[in-house]
């Protein structure tokens, strides 16, 4: 059996891609997994890293409006597709798999025209372009929102990483804070705005670290590989550990009590499924979406959510200190995020992609 997966551009399309992969492999290993991408996007570090083929395919941005840039799609579109057809061919594909952005549209177009079965997998509930063509091609598809606005969907939750969804943060607490260079017996703080860092988190958690300190609250701050620190705070006690990038988010989680973060598909799924609260900043750009990941968690009692332009160092000392100052509270906040998470999307959807190559072979 050969899988092409397209997902790329950013960590939320791609982590769930490797997930999936994984997920097949561990039910049969002599599964191939061809992972689409373009140059431009993390799939060039992440998929190698994760010992899958990466095969590229030009990257083609469809604009929202019409622009004069949309009289150039058409041309590049077009070789877009070839390329992502090209790939089928040569890998002999039994199944493409899409998850959206730039990659996903000539994925699933060169895969129509091949006879490949498609499915699709949207991780938000509002759909992007991408998906939202996918979905008229096939009749597979699947979400990672219960609310995700389309046709003949069925929720099945994100697939997430094995590290993340099996990880017990009440055993890997003392370890993994020590692995931070934090005590073992301080609430701790978790910070961090996805993968490329968010501005006004840093800015806001750093000039709140003396008042976290006084308070007796120890942090560890993920400012993003790309982000200037304007002013570190000093060492001291309790620690406020300032890091540019984490590999090891499952301890970052097993070492946290509560969280400071962005609202992404991803963030929000990882979060409920280790059963960690939050208080989501929403991204204030784009569609309105991180609002409507993080919606459902806060009515639940999982965590609380701030507007972006609202999040102040003041908001974080009323409204932060007290959660964590309250060990009873943060127990009850984390059990109803993890009522509220899935940690088996990445086999329940590797059975779905395998009962559609077991129904309808390769064409």
């Amino acid at each position: 059996m050969r899988v092409v997966l397209a997902g790329g551009g950013t960590a939320g399309h791609i982590e769930p891609a490797l997930a999936l992969a994984d997920a097949l492999r561990r039910h049969d290993p002599s599964i191939g997994v061809t992972c689409l991408g373009t140059e431009r996007g993390l799939e060039t570090r992440l998929v190698p890293a994760r010992g899958y083929e990466l095969a590229l395919v030009p990257a083609v941005p469809l604009p929202r409006a019409i622009t004069p840039q949309l009289l150039t799609v058409p041309g590049r579109l077009a070789g877009a597709i070839n390329a992502a057809a090209g790939i089928l061919d040569r890998v002999q594909a039994d199944v493409l798999v899409g998850f959206g952005g730039y990659v996903a549209t000539p994925a699933y177009l060169g895969a129509r025209r091949r006879g490949v079965p498609i499915v699709v997998h949207e991780a938000n509930p509002r759909p992007g372009l991408a998906n939202r063509l996918g979905a008229r091609l096939t009749e597979h598809v699947f979400t990672g929102h219960p609310d995700a606005s389309l046709p003949h969907a069925e929720y099945v939750g994100i697939p997430l990483r094995r590290d993340i969804v099996a990880l017990d943060r009440l055993s890997m607490g003392d370890k993994a804070r020590s692995y931070f260079g934090l005590e073992s017996d301080r609430p701790t703080l978790l910070v961090f705005g996805g993968s490329q860092g968010a501005r006004a988190l840093n800015e806001a958690a750093l000039a709140a670290a003396p008042a976290l300190r006084q308070a007796g609250v120890q942090v560890v701050h993920v400012v993003g590989p790309k982000n200037e620190i304007i002013e570190e705070p000093p060492p001291g006690d309790p620690q406020y550990v300032v890091l540019p990038y984490i590999d090891r988010m499952d301890l970052a989680y097993a070492a946290a009590d509560f969280v400071l973060c962005r609202s992404g598909a991803m963030t929000c799924a990882e979060l409920t499924a280790v059963g960690l609260p939050a208080a989501y900043v929403p991204l204030p750009h784009g569609n309105g979406e991180q609002r409507l990941n993080a919606a459902p968690i806060v009515e639940a009692g999982g965590g609380i959510m701030v507007d972006n332009a609202d999040l102040t160092t003041e908001w974080i000392i009323r409204n932060v200190l007290p959660i964590l100052r309250d060990p009873e509270l943060v127990v009850a906040m984390s059990a109803a995020a993890s009522r509220m998470g899935r940690k088996d999307a990445d086999m329940v959807l590797a059975q779905k992609v395998l009962a559609v190559v077991a129904a309808g072979g390769r064409r």
